[in-house]
């Protein structure tokens, strides 16, 4: 019987590079999808597949009951695991593997991205010169400087550190929490040691995330926590949307408490029409591309391939997440 595989995630099919060589080479029937697929759509083609090639989508309990036992591995593109149950498949024995260490870079310089772009009014202003609305004189805006600022991460991990680094070289001293600190990574970049995220949010001038979404973590940005941070903070968010309670931060853009939030994810993708976050003053979303390099892609799509092949093939090069005794 021929090999079958789910292929959902968009950035892999729609760049080009040698990861569409190397899956096509296996002799696999491929199942193309456009993901990020929600539960419904997932129950309906579970069952008939030995492997899933995966972005974001919604792979629950019922979606892996309902694959078993011909699904023999979830091959997750990215790193977050959200969205999959691995819990319950860890119970059923089904290995999930992803791909750490592939997308540190670009996710690092898309947050500086949306930082200049927030502090330099950069977006603003590009679309009021498109407008034709150029300010002549003291009319123009006017941005700050991030130099001396204090930068804040919660979550010090590979991405975390690309941050921290790329925060160092524009002349920001940098604060980080993570419960599982690098303390010879800190000493060799001068990054602080914060004990818990309170004294971040406290401390800093820019709050980024950079740590997992569980539950711990959801809803950790909220109304409480915002009134913790410093007057006209700017925080950003390239990890993942629901870490990031979505009508305080609304209410604090209006008020001035927060004065910018660059996003590049959503607690709903794609936003509804009327989305709070959507149009809110000094608030830029993009629509979660910060991994979506054609290095990235193509170094990402690479190790998820390699895993799924390699797994299948009973070959050890692939990268698990889950384990069981």
């Amino acid at each position: 019987m021929t090999t079958r595989i789910l292929l959902t995630t968009t950035s892999y099919q729609d760049t080009p590079g040698p990861h569409h060589e190397l899956l096509e080479s296996q002799g696999f029937e491929i199942v193309r999808e456009r993901g990020p697929l929600p539960e419904s759509k997932m129950l309906e083609l579970a069952g008939e597949f030995d492997a899933f090639l995966c972005g974001d989508d919604a792979i629950t309990q019922a979606v892996i009951e309902k694959s078993l036992p011909r699904l023999k591995v979830i091959s997750k593109y990215g790193i977050g695991l959200d969205k999959i149950d691995v819990a319950f498949a860890t119970t059923q024995k089904l290995p999930v593997l992803n791909t750490p260490g592939v997308n540190h870079t670009t996710v690092a310089e898309h947050t500086f991205g949306l930082l200049l772009g927030i502090t330099k009014k950069i977006q603003q202003n590009a679309v009021e010169v498109i407008d034709g609305k150029w300010q002549a004189g003291w009319k123009k805006p006017v941005g700050n400087e991030i130099m001396g600022k204090t930068m804040g991460i919660i979550g010090l991990g590979r991405i975390g550190k690309e941050v921290a680094t790329r925060a160092k070289a524009f002349g920001m001293p940098v604060i980080a929490y993570d419960p599982y600190f690098d303390e010879a990574f800190a000493a060799e970049h001068d990054v602080k040691r914060c004990e818990t995220m309170d004294e971040v949010l406290t401390s800093a001038n820019v709050v980024s995330l950079h740590c997992f979404l569980d539950e711990k973590t959801h809803g950790m940005i909220n109304t409480s926590k915002i009134e913790e941070m410093q007057d006209g903070v700017i925080v950003l968010n390239c990890a993942r949307g629901e870490l990031v309670e979505t009508l305080p931060m609304k209410e604090a853009l209006e008020s001035g408490k927060v004065g910018g939030y660059g996003a590049d994810v959503l607690d709903e993708e794609p936003p509804a029409e009327n989305h709070p976050l959507i149009g809110a003053p000094n608030c830029v979303v993009t629509s979660h591309i910060a991994s979506r390099t054609y290095e990235s892609v193509e170094r990402q799509a690479l190790r998820a391939t390699h895993n799924m092949i390699n797994y299948l093939n009973g070959d050890d090069d692939f990268i698990q997440a889950n384990k069981w005794s």
